[in-house]
């Protein structure tokens, strides 16, 4: 009698424990419309509170071309999401993230208008469609939603994300991109006087002297020594403004920089998104290429 009550104690325990498992992995926020984030105007520090999906409108618009294929659309607002989402997590601040290029550029329904003119609202609708067809989409790794980088155009290859920002996560590893090769100004040539180089990289100018050109396996300068000063590619990009760390410079009576792709290379690459898109990929592919091991899942609360 007591192995029966034993027995039947056991059993209303698992049942217990599978129920409460099965809440605990179904709930999710399945309303992100009543979700709202505090951003914060670089320019006028102003802060304001605004809903979520709103605001992923306003940084497609603001972060990636309005012309795209739609599953572009859709894997950059889960992107835009995902990215939103983690900095909510994470915010030591009294706002969750800034407007501007220093997490993602946010712009207002009055800059969308200024920006495409007679073009507002078809472009507007657009945009609309997508971040609807993707409501409370995040990207999660290992039950998280992960830090979702992006940019715009890869030189052939997305970096790992410690190469760049320090730090590693197993879901911002270097994948191959080559699809952005065949984009419009993959390559740019930019060309700046001597003075102006060497003032902003703080060296002599009499004779500038370049050598012990270290580059990555993605051909991303890692190092480089100029008059025997030695800078981080990521440096080098940020002092001169360049497009990418895929560089190489070029002395004559100026200095002439050549670049491969835009942006810093880490997460998807939103050109490459865009050419997958038209050859037939759809948003979850392209995410699940560019952001490895990854799953797409309703916001978790």
């Amino acid at each position: 009698m007591k192995n029966r009550y034993l027995l039947i104690l056991i059993l209303i325990l698992s049942i217990i424990a599978i129920s409460s498992f099965w809440i605990e992995k179904t709930t999710f926020f399945d309303n992100s419309e009543d979700m709202n984030i505090i951003i914060k105007n670089k320019d006028t520090d102003e802060e304001k509170e605004i809903n979520l999906e709103e605001y992923v409108i306003g940084v497609i618009a603001g972060e990636m071309p309005a012309s795209f294929d739609e599953e572009a659309l859709k894997a950059q607002a889960i992107a835009a999401r995902s990215y939103a989402i983690n900095k909510i997590n994470t915010s030591t601040t009294s706002y969750d993230v800034l407007t501007d290029i220093t997490n993602q550029v946010y712009i207002t329904i009055e800059q969308m208008q200024e920006k495409w003119g007679n073009d507002f609202n078809y472009y507007y609708e657009k945009i609309k469609n997508a971040v609807d067809a993707t409501k409370g989409l995040v990207m999660t790794y290992d039950g998280e939603v992960i830090s979702a980088y992006y940019f715009s155009m890869s030189n052939g290859y997305t970096e790992d994300v410690a190469a760049v920002f320090g730090g590693e996560k197993d879901y911002l590893v270097s994948v191959e991109s080559s699809w952005d090769k065949n984009v419009k100004n993959f390559t740019v040539l930019t060309t700046i006087s001597k003075k102006e180089f060497c003032t902003k990289l703080n060296i002599e100018c009499n004779n500038i002297v370049i050598n012990k050109i270290k580059r990555s396996d993605t051909n991303h300068v890692e190092t480089i020594l100029i008059n025997n000063k030695e800078f981080k590619g990521t440096e080098i990009r940020s002092l001169l403004g360049l497009r990418s760390t895929d560089f190489t410079i070029e002395i004559d009576n100026d200095i002439k920089i050549t670049t491969n792709g835009y942006g810093h290379g880490v997460g998807m690459s939103q050109y490459g998104a865009n050419e997958m898109a038209k050859l037939g990929y759809t948003y979850d592919e392209i995410l699940k290429y560019y952001y490895k091991n990854i799953e797409i899942e309703k916001i978790n609360v």
